[in-house]
């Protein structure tokens, strides 16, 4: 009786997790936030226990319902709110600028040249002089860009403006000011609060509006 006890709990537990992970999204494990590495962490954990205790089983299971809820919740309000979000999650710093390496950045971090120069290897760049950008992503991993001869053709690879935010930080390190961002967006007849999305090449700015998008706020 008790290896069936046991059988039938793994097998609901096999349920459930699955059933957890699809409503909790699409990401792959490198992608997760903190928050999200944390909650996955504690369901694994509360999961082993409820399986170990032999009463009380659902009861147990009560605490990984309330993580999955509180998840949801705050992911729905990330998706919303931008300045929660970076709380939640952080934002991508740049490393690496115009094939400077920004060492305050670094320090920050608490990211140091042995990660920079691992990373870097792993994407096969073998001098730090092939490199253009390098940002730190919120997940912990290093994006590259390479530099590039033809430099009419540069992007800059982080956003100008984001959900109706300027990013003061990316716009600083493209040498502009808030006046040219003004200036621009008026040239364009577009005030920010109707920008989604907003990048800068050729010394120009290229911007996605809120009206352009399908179900944004579905």
């Amino acid at each position: 009786m008790q290896y069936i006890l046991i059988i039938f709990k793994t097998f609901f537990i096999y349920i459930l997790v699955a059933f957890i992970f699809r409503i909790m999204g699409k990401r792959e494990v490198g992608q997760l936030g903190t928050f999200d590495l944390v909650v996955f962490i504690l369901i694994a954990e509360l999961v082993a226990m409820a399986i170990e205790h032999k009463e009380n089983f659902l009861f147990n299971l009560v605490p990984v319902v309330i993580l999955v809820v509180l998840q949801i919740l705050i992911s729905k309000v990330s998706l919303k709110n931008s300045k929660f979000r970076r709380f939640i999650d952080g934002k991508p710093v740049v490393i690496i600028k115009r094939g400077v390496i920004d060492f305050k950045s670094m320090v920050e971090q608490r990211y140091t040249l042995d990660d920079l120069l691992l990373q870097l290897r792993e994407k096969d760049i073998r001098s730090i002089d092939e490199v253009d950008y390098a940002i730190l992503e919120i997940n912990g991993k290093l994006s590259v860009f390479k530099k590039d001869d033809k430099k009419d053709k540069k992007t800059y690879p982080l956003p100008i403006v984001l959900d109706g935010e300027v990013q003061f930080d990316n716009l600083y390190n493209i040498g502009k000011s808030k006046r040219w961002l003004l200036n621009t967006l008026i040239d364009k007849n577009i005030r920010i609060e109707e920008i989604f999305y907003a990048f800068s090449k050729n010394n120009d700015l290229f911007i996605i509006k809120n009206n352009d998008l399908t179900d944004k706020n579905a």
